[in-house]
């Protein structure tokens, strides 16, 4: 189906400055995104005491979080293709920032969570950001700016960290929230008046059917993946989640097949242009949410251990901050170097960057140097990965999908976080240091290490087999007209 043009309406033509924010507000809005998302880390301890509930209860906002983003990135990213990208995108910004003024009004638990469901919205920031870059900029800047685009969920995720812990160290809890709610609203108010809306949309009735059911097979499957350490992998309600989650989503497959205009294109998805680019995603998500969820806990574990530095949460986010930067710097090189061998390559090399810095965290992770710089590397695989994955989905769909597409490529990497969180979990609880200090041992962190830079070797070899234009014979799928103007080419 052919995209139809939309009008731009007030905007009309947009005086230039505009033209040149729009790069740097879509980037501060998925950096925000990833600081919502770990903020409320150096909470976690307190807040059974700060609100009167248990552990158990406290762990779900991190898992609200979670599941409302999971669910949520592919839904939006098909209504944005459907009815507006930067109608969509100002609507995940909004709720993200009520989300954090209910966090900065209250100190019920119940509300607590209900509000970080609504920051879970602005996962979707990032795949729609990345659709709107497609449709306006000029096919050499499109490059640079998705790497940047990418590159914002690392930064966010080593500026958030720190932040919140100087917050929390020095100042009243909902303080914290109070100033992401300012950067939220602030967020918002630039992508309204930067960004224009698209003119890229694809016409149709939405398929709720479809996002019910994809909803209710997601929620089922991480729920047991983020839950199964706490309430036993063998236990029946997560074994009935993980028996729910195939029936759900096997159904969900049947219908999403048959349906005339799906959430989801799986005959598209299932193509080895899109599908082997999704599988990457899952196993770069695993391999990247290990290097910071060990790094952190290693360095703060105590010294008494015979490894750990015993280092605050302060001293540990500014340990991650580096992590940040290195995406941030680094996503013009990686973006030059999908231009010149392809991003498939890119991907390969991002693969292999991260099992190396996973081999130099098993060599020494006694020396804090030495620890920086082994997580580093693995950071600066990641920015690789990361840039190439919504280059690859580009090239592979047709312009009226952009941003489903890479919302469910959003998608797969949450879940190889979800599953990277729990396996790393799980080495370290069967590896306990004897006769000291109940924490993990240093041979548990190295395993960690290993099983991490193990996924990374696979995502290399994924990528490897990821078809080139030139391989499969297929060209470009998009011809521009203009800055803000792509007509699709006929069929996938």
């Amino acid at each position: 189906m052919r995209p139809v043009p939309i009008s731009d309406g007030a905007h009309g033509v947009r005086p230039a400055l505009r033209e040149r924010l729009t790069v740097p507000a879509l980037a501060f809005g998925g950096i925000l995104m990833a600081v919502m998302q770990t903020v409320v880390v150096p909470l976690l301890p307190d807040l059974p005491r700060l609100t009167g509930s248990s552990p158990a209860a406290v762990s779900w906002l991190v898992t609200a979080t979670l599941l409302a983003g999971a669910v949520l990135t592919p839904v939006l990213g098909r209504a944005g293709d459907m009815y507006g990208k930067r109608r969509v995108l100002l609507g995940a910004l909004g709720l993200m920032t009520a989300g954090s003024v209910l966090c900065a009004l209250t100190s019920d638990i119940r509300v607590l969570i209900a509000a970080r469901a609504l920051q879970g919205a602005a996962a979707a920031v990032v795949p729609l950001s990345i659709s709107i870059l497609r449709d306006e900029l000029p096919p050499e800047r499109t490059g640079s700016a998705v790497a940047l685009m990418s590159s914002t969920v690392g930064v966010g995720a080593a500026l958030g960290l720190p932040l919140a812990a100087l917050v929390v160290q020095y100042a009243n809890w909902h303080v914290m929230f109070w100033a992401t709610a300012g950067l939220g609203g602030f967020g918002l108010a630039l992508a309204w008046w930067a960004v224009r809306e698209s003119p890229v949309r694809s016409p149709g009735r939405f398929d709720v059917g479809g996002a019910v059911g994809l909803a209710a097979g997601l929620v089922c499957l991480l729920l047991a993946v983020s839950q199964g350490g706490q309430w036993g992998w063998g236990s029946g309600p997560v074994l009935g989640l993980f028996a729910g989650a195939v029936v759900v989503l096997s159904v969900w497959w049947r219908a999403e097949l048959r349906s005339r205009r799906p959430l989801v294109d799986l005959r598209l998805a299932v193509g080895r242009r899109v599908a082997l680019p999704h599988l990457a995603a899952l196993l770069a998500g695993f391999a990247f949410y290990a290097n910071s969820l060990v790094t952190a806990q290693l360095v703060q574990a105590p010294v008494s251990s015979g490894y750990g530095l015993g280092l605050s949460i302060v001293a540990t986010g500014l340990c991650l901050l580096p992590n940040g930067m290195i995406m941030l710097f680094l996503s013009p090189v990686s973006a030059r170097v999908s231009a010149a061998r392809g991003a498939r390559v890119t991907l390969a090399v991002g693969g292999l960057l991260m099992a190396l810095g996973y081999v130099i965290r098993i060599v020494d992770s006694r020396d804090l140097w030495v620890i920086i710089v082994g997580a580093a590397v693995v950071s600066t695989g990641t920015t690789f990965a990361y840039s190439a994955l919504p280059t690859l989905i580009l090239r592979a769909v047709p312009v009226t999908q952009t941003a489903s597409a890479n919302g469910v490529n959003v998608l797969m990497r949450t879940i190889g976080q979800s599953v990277s969180s729990a396996a790393v979990a799980a080495v370290l609880v069967h590896h306990t240091a004897a006769g000291g200090p109940p924490v993990p041992s240093l041979l548990g962190y190295q395993l960690a290490f290993a099983l991490a830079g193990s996924v990374a070797l696979v995502a290399c070899a994924v990528a490897l087999a990821i078809p080139s234009d030139e391989a499969d014979g297929a060209g470009p799928r998009t011809r521009r007209t203009g800055p803000a103007q792509e007509t699709a080419l006929e069929g996938t």
